[in-house]
């Protein structure tokens, strides 16, 4: 059919999203004048309740900003905090940690892809229509997440805003017969997630590439979770410290949550895509392998093809979670020493959705005086709607039912958490 001039894509509430938000894109003269994601949800000032509390507390605290994601909030907030005080937790406490944002990525990634991403390509409205059709496809995401949820709820103390994590370790470190009956459940999953990579890979994705700033933290050797630098595909190379001298967030007038960019205004990407392209190579060897077979190269620009990536990174997932209770030993104490001190600390770490960045400033009493908290989808907002922008101009000729669902389809790509990002609302009071 041929373009309209004037037209309008417009979506009330966003379905298979976490949160509320709504899509506008306004079409004038044969292009696209705007596009906005608008989030909506009210925002929840997490920022303002660290203020005034204790050292100990933002664990806790932020974890309760995500049912799906609190593992990443308490990591990011534990870097931080240890930045502060100098305590590097290494050895098997690392690796508990490592292990336990394992369980985050899988039963975060096979949700996803099961029940929100995957109706998408296969013509459903919702996971549980697609079961319908593909119940055995849909059971078997539902193993994974349940293999996922099974670590954080060992490891964490409870499948949902864990409870175990503190500031220079745990509470409690589990034991190493412990973890045994979780291996043998994670070998299962693992053959499982290879088949989800063999499954997506078939799927029918729309053409759609754009040149991305790639954004994720640094590498220590390992595919990134957790670290101490950012880096980007453009030559960013940076510790976490100078985050606030290269990012900077803007409250725009849509949306609830701030839209953050780099430092000269532009939009970049995080998240599966953003670490697949900068450290596929530190995959594990079966990942590393199942993604050559599903022919995503070396870079994947393509959005739509996200979805492989994540269920790549739920393989990588899984085989790591393996390693790491196979050459798991009890550590001598759950959690190191912390004496906290005056200072200004900075944490990130690999939410699933992507990097996600805290500061905090603690006074001379252990209280915390400043928090900052910067979430994956509040810095994948300027670049979700960009994406909008330059799909809907290619492809003015879509019938509007079809223009519509790929633009809520481009949204889901991302796998926003709108309620992370509602955490913060600047408000100027001027007295007339």
């Amino acid at each position: 059919m041929a373009a309209e001039t004037t037209r309008d894509v417009h979506v009330n509430a966003l379905a298979r999203v976490e949160g509320e938000g709504g899509l506008r894109i306004r079409i004038r003269d044969g292009r696209v004048v705007s596009a906005a994601l608008d989030i909506y949800e009210p925002p929840r000032f997490f920022e303002a309740l660290l203020r005034g509390r204790g050292w100990t507390e933002p664990v806790d605290i932020t974890a309760r900003i995500c049912g799906i994601c609190p593992v990443a909030y308490q990591m990011s907030a534990v870097e931080a905090l240890e930045d502060i005080a100098h305590v590097k937790v290494g050895g098997q406490l690392l690796a508990l940690r490592r292990l336990l944002y394992c369980g985050e990525w899988i039963e975060s990634h096979a949700l996803h892809i099961h029940l929100l991403h995957a109706p998408d390509f296969l013509g459903y409205p919702s996971g549980v229509a697609m079961a319908g059709d593909h119940r055995a496809a849909v059971e078997r995401g539902l193993r994974i997440k349940k293999a996922g949820n099974a670590i954080v709820a060992l490891v964490g103390g409870r499948e949902v805003h864990p409870v175990n994590v503190r500031v220079g370790g745990f509470h409690r470190a589990p034991r190493k017969p412990e973890l045994a009956p979780l291996a043998e459940e994670l070998r299962r999953a693992r053959d499982e997630a290879l088949d989800v990579v063999r499954w997506v890979e078939g799927l029918d994705f729309p053409e759609h590439e754009r040149d991305y700033e790639f954004v994720a933290t640094g590498a220590d050797g390992v595919y990134p979770m957790l670290g101490h630098r950012v880096v980007s595909s453009r030559g960013l190379a940076i510790p976490v410290s100078a985050w606030d001298d290269n990012f900077t967030e803007t409250q725009v007038e849509h949306s609830m949550a701030l839209h953050a960019h780099r430092r000269d205004g532009s939009a970049y990407l995080v998240g599966p895509l953003a670490r697949y392209a900068l450290h596929h190579d530190l995959l594990t060897p079966l990942a590393r392998t199942a993604a050559a077979a599903a022919g995503l190269g070396e870079v994947c620009r393509n959005p739509y093809r996200s979805i492989v990536v994540r269920a790549v990174e739920t393989l990588h997932a899984v085989d790591e979670a393996v390693r790491l209770i196979e050459s798991y030993e009890d550590p001598d104490a759950p959690a190191l020493p912390v004496e906290m001190r005056a200072g200004t600390g900075y944490g990130v770490s690999e939410a699933p959705r992507g990097l996600l960045y805290h500061r905090y400033s603690v006074d001379a009493q252990g209280t915390i005086t400043d928090a900052r908290i910067v979430p994956p989808t509040s810095q994948n907002q300027a670049m979700i709607e960009a994406d909008l922008r330059d799909f809907v101009d290619a492809n003015l000729d879509l019938p509007q039912d079809t223009l519509q669902h790929r633009c809520e389809q481009m949204i889901r790509n991302y796998d926003p958490c709108i309620s992370c990002a509602t955490h913060f609302l600047r408000l100027d009071i001027a007295e007339l």
